[in-house]
């Protein structure tokens, strides 16, 4: 399935492109604060799995319509069958987050209004984040009396801390967004105004990087906190001497000679 060079229709729960490398997922469902159905789950799993067989694809960006980046999983649609419909919203979101880790290209979130629940989960399961000013930040899930899905209790420990990710999962008070930048769970944050400017200078810079390496060094420092020692070394070593094979890699060291910016093509 080829990725699509265009957003779908407007009416879509998901919108998905690719521009100058880039592929862009906007979740789609404004007038609910983009809130996650079963429709939008399963479209972020069959964007995601297009996205990971499209070799154009240098850099990923994610972002939300309307007012809110996401605000959680759809309550109104779990009332009736609770379990069976937080399955297949898990199902769907999960799936499409282990396909986005396991991309060598970067993946940004761009986050504005509320970031809350499986939003902050999704948040989290990227490689980086920028932030608008304003932005509100939330646990959420104790408030409905469920534990964390979309990898919140993996990324947020080895963001925050143990100890800071247990007050801020029990309590499920909300933060900022100067709050979330010294926790560390956003990179960069900018006036809201600047924010699509700021996030499209952010994926054009990594989308123009070496894609090969950027995926060794996703995988290593995913890796890091489980691996000991001599096992990370063995893991690091591969992952340089494969670089070292890569057309980036000429690139960037007759670049370093001849004191000029490499141009790097992905390969």
């Amino acid at each position: 399935m080829a990725y699509p060079d265009h957003p779908g229709e407007s009416a879509d729960v998901l919108l998905a492109w690719r521009a100058n490398g880039v592929a862009h997922l906007r979740f789609n469902r404004p007038k609910a604060l983009n809130a996650i159905d079963v429709a939008m789950a399963r479209a972020f799993h069959e964007a995601c799995r297009a996205i990971a067989a499209d070799e154009q694809v240098r850099a990923v960006c994610l972002s939300g319509e309307g007012r809110a980046f996401m605000a959680g999983g759809d309550l109104a649609a779990m009332r009736e069958d609770p379990q069976g419909v937080a399955q297949q919203l898990i199902d769907g979101m999960h799936g499409g987050l282990r396909l986005l880790a396991q991309l060598k290209a970067p993946v940004v979130a761009s986050v504005h209004g509320a970031v809350a629940g499986g939003g902050l989960g999704v948040a989290l399961g990227c490689d980086l984040v920028i932030a608008a000013e304003g932005t509100k930040f939330g646990i959420a899930y104790p408030g409905i009396g469920a534990s964390c899905d979309c990898s919140t209790s993996w990324g947020l420990p080895r963001i925050v801390g143990v100890r800071k990710a247990m007050e801020l999962a029990f309590l499920g008070e909300n933060f900022d967004a100067a709050q979330a930048l010294d926790l560390g769970i956003v990179n960069r944050v900018v006036p809201a105004a600047e924010l699509a400017s700021a996030t499209e200078a952010l994926v054009q810079r990594l989308a123009q990087g070496p894609t090969q390496a950027y995926g060794h060094l996703k995988r290593l420092l995913r890796a890091s906190l489980q691996n000991d020692l001599d096992t990370h070394l063995d893991a690091e070593a591969a992952g340089f001497r494969d670089c070292a094979g890569t057309q980036d890699f000429r690139e960037g060291v007759a670049a370093f000679f001849d004191k000029r910016p490499p141009v790097f093509q992905g390969r």
